[in-house]
């Protein structure tokens, strides 16, 4: 497993279920094409896989 995670949001959230708005949002996504960096490990892993369809992920 790598060190950290880059995640971007490339799609946007305006028609998503409620669940995966907060979900994006607790990854600390707000506009589409932002991206952060967070830690891997296996909270972070479970979060990407519920939004997996909003999200781009790379390992650094």
């Amino acid at each position: 497993m790598a060190d950290k995670l880059k995640i971007t949001l490339v799609k946007s959230t305006i028609g998503a279920v409620p669940k995966n708005r907060k979900t994006v949002e607790a990854l600390g996504l707000r506009k589409v094409n932002k991206t952060v960096e967070m830690p891997d490990n296996a909270a972070i892993r479970g979060m990407i896989q519920r939004v997996r369809h909003l999200v781009k992920v790379e390992e650094i």
